[in-house]
């Protein structure tokens, strides 16, 4: 692929020469720029990585418990089901798999709750989460990177909840129980 500024000396032999020399300068000033970014975008991004989170009502048991995962990685705890998006795949898909993979249950998502994307809510990088209610039947089982998994009802929920779930708990029974929605921060 041709530079913009050696096109432009082949029809300006003098100033294209300048522009040349110009952009020798500005490659030893800053390399990645020039070399990764192919004159697309000057600009370096850091974006925040997408997950999905699925709480999982089991409502073919009494007060329809949620299931939650205890993790096998780093940060451990518990955990509400969910994971990374991966490239070109849609969050709806992403919130299936995870639960599928995470729990073994097939699960009808039933609306997306809300987005978290707080910077310090995983301590491992910046990440924004799309949050969704799902209902299933069944026996869950863990699987993937779950360690353990357990059903439990809103007065029994543990603790040691890792990420910021304890917060996103927090919005969801009070959604359950009252019809209030998080408000946007």
């Amino acid at each position: 692929m041709i530079s913009t500024m050696k096109l432009f000396s082949r029809f300006f032999p003098r100033l294209g020469a300048v522009f040349v020399k110009c952009e020798k300068l500005l490659k030893s000033l800053f390399p990645f720029h020039f070399n990764n970014l192919n004159y697309k975008n000057p600009m370096t991004y850091r974006n925040p990585i997408p997950t999905v989170d699925i709480i999982i009502e089991l409502i073919d048991r009494p007060h329809r418990p949620i299931v939650l995962i205890e993790r096998r990685n780093p940060p451990h705890g518990w955990a509400i089901p969910g994971g990374f998006v991966d490239y070109g795949e849609a969050v709806e898909v992403a919130a299936r798999r995870e639960a599928e993979e995470e729990t073994g249950l097939s699960v009808e998502l039933i609306e997306q709750f809300y987005v978290y994307s707080a910077p310090d809510r995983d301590p491992r990088q910046h990440t924004l989460s799309v949050v969704f209610i799902a209902t299933a039947t069944g026996s869950p089982t863990a699987a993937d990177d779950a360690k353990a998994i357990g059903i439990f009802e809103p007065w029994r929920v543990p603790t040691d909840l890792c990420f910021d779930h304890a917060h996103i708990l927090r919005d969801y029974w009070r959604y359950r129980h009252y019809g209030i929605r998080p408000l946007l921060r």
